[in-house]
């Protein structure tokens, strides 16, 4: 290239562009040798994440089963030799609550024992139960009155027989396709469109919250449900309005026995409602309901830093779960990940120049309460006057998050942050031999990174791959769909990106918050 002109224009081209993105770091490639041997030779991440799949087991928010579980996830950070080890409330939850027991029976006109789990913040049975199962449609305000007397002690069928996917059966689920990674690297430009127009709800339509209350009211004997699309899966969450009332005590005990059952199961004794055949069902359920309203907790400790300690980055993941399984993948194996990220520091005896603060959340699956709780105390919110940001605002770098699941790390989302785009695609050549080589323009939701995206701070999520296997949110979420060597590189990773991201003479940059 001789043209001068020529040459001066591709400078300012490169300048500019290195200006959008942020200038690249370099690899500490000597600390990235020894993060690999430690995580890859002397891995405990399968540790943590068998004691916590097989031994602690379920950890819905607010449980005493999540208690459990935050007290051992405390001990094992003061074992790592993290400093600042705290459980952090972040509110008043509500009183606590756990399933103790639960067994679900067909009678009539065939025995067959059935999968099932209640719903989360529902009463028990009051002992074994046996009642007739009935089809029960309720749509709108005016169907009230054709079952108004009708059904006390009844079991009620309450919602239509649950579609299956086979598509996994057939398939199973496959890891991302070379295609599929190339189409996630493209930029995505999403066009502005205007609001869409509010659509005030249907006054006469029933909430779900009103069919509750409506059951309970005339003495049904349970509400049973299926929401689940595969074989052999519950899906079960909270009962409606738990959110609304916050969990409470009152609230629980005001909702009538709701149990979720599979949908193969479901569906039998809806075909033969339907057909005018009696069917009559066996149950028991039996819940732990809390006397008080308590504080839920966020469970953190801390790589202390040196010259730029007062400086943060960090990584977490979600501890809470649902309760009808061990929930594995979900999240049992971010929590994992982020453990044994940290360990490999302490054993690699890292010195960072920031601080690293690792963050095991609660709440995630109600609604991202823990992660944005905190993020709201500690940085604050720049979109609200009333709150303001705090001075640990600009002193966070980044925040590193894994969720959807235990599949490798193929890339990371830039959450539409291009200004980041150089320093995160550089800190990833160390991991070519991992497959880990995308970086995306695209932005995730629903999980714990987007509690500081959306107030401006940098918060990335790993793409990942998917695995076969696997039933998040289902009592399907056990170890055995768990590839552990996975989730050691996966460590690996997000102990380099902390590592790198705390020694960098600059914060990640941000990108305009809208």
């Amino acid at each position: 290239m001789r043209n001068p002109i020529r040459r001066a224009l591709l400078a300012m081209t490169l300048l500019g562009t290195m200006a959008m993105s942020g200038l690249p770091d370099p690899v500490d490639w000597v600390m990235v040798a020894k993060i690999r041997e430690e995580g890859l030779q002397r891995s405990q991440v399968m540790e943590f994440e068998s004691h916590m799949a097989d031994v602690l087991g379920a950890r819905l928010t607010l449980s005493q089963d999540m208690k459990r579980a935050q007290g051992w996830a405390t001990a094992v950070m003061a074992k790592i030799g993290l400093v600042n080890v705290v459980s952090e409330p972040f509110m008043e939850y509500g009183t606590t609550w756990d399933n103790e027991y639960v067994s679900v029976h067909l009678l009539e006109p065939d025995y067959t024992p059935m999968v099932g789990y209640p719903l989360s913040h529902t009463p028990g049975s009051a002992g074994k139960q046996v009642a007739e199962a009935v089809i029960v449609d309720l749509q709108v305000k005016g169907d009230l009155d054709r079952f108004r007397g009708k059904l006390a002690g009844k079991a009620i069928l309450s919602t239509p027989p649950a579609v299956i996917d086979m598509t996994p059966l057939v398939n199973g689920s496959q890891r991302r396709t070379d295609a599929e990674l190339e189409a996630l690297e493209r930029i995505v430009i999403v066009p502005t469109r205007p609001a869409a127009p509010r659509t005030p709800r249907n006054p006469e339509v029933l909430s779900a919250v009103e069919k509750m209350n409506f059951f309970k009211a005339e003495g049904v004997a349970a509400v049973l449900q299926s929401e689940s699309g595969w074989l052999g899966a519950v899906r079960g969450f909270a009962r409606p309005g738990a959110t609304a009332d916050r969990w409470s005590r009152a609230g629980t005990l005001a909702a009538p026995v709701m149990i979720a059952i599979t949908p193969e199961h479901y569906n039998r004794m809806y075909r033969i409602a339907s057909h005018g055949i009696p069917v009559k069902v066996e149950f028991e359920v039996r819940n732990r309901i809390g006397e008080q309203v308590e504080q839920a907790v966020n469970i953190l400790g801390e790589i202390p830093g040196s010259d730029l300690k007062g400086e943060v980055v960090m990584i977490g993941a979600h501890f809470d779960s649902w309760h009808a399984s061990p929930n594995a993948t979900d999240n049992a194996s971010g929590v994992a990940v982020m453990l044994e990220a940290m360990r490999i520091l302490k054993a690699v005896d890292a010195k960072p120049r920031r601080t690293i603060r690792i963050a095991l959340w609660s709440g995630e699956e109600q609604g991202l309460w823990g992660s944005r709780s905190y993020v709201r105390k500690h940085f604050g919110d720049p979109r609200d006057p009333k709150v303001g940001v705090t001075k640990d605002y600009e002193k966070l770098s980044a925040y590193f998050n894994q969720d959807y699941g235990p599949g490798q790390y193929r890339g990371i989302y830039l959450q539409g942050n291009e200004f980041a785009r150089a320093r995160l695609t550089s800190w990833m050549a160390p991991f070519k031999d991992f497959g880990m080589t995308m970086v995306s323009n695209q932005s995730l939701g629903s999980t714990d990174h987007v509690a500081f995206d959306e107030v401006g701070l940098p918060g990335f999520q790993f793409l990942q791959d998917r695995i076969p296997g696997g039933g998040g949110h289902t009592n399907l979420d056990f170890l055995d769909t768990v590839v552990p060597e996975d989730l050691m590189k996966n460590a690996v990773v997000v102990a380099s990106y902390a590592w790198h991201a705390a020694m960098s003479d600059e914060r990640i940059p941000r990108k305009t918050l809208k």
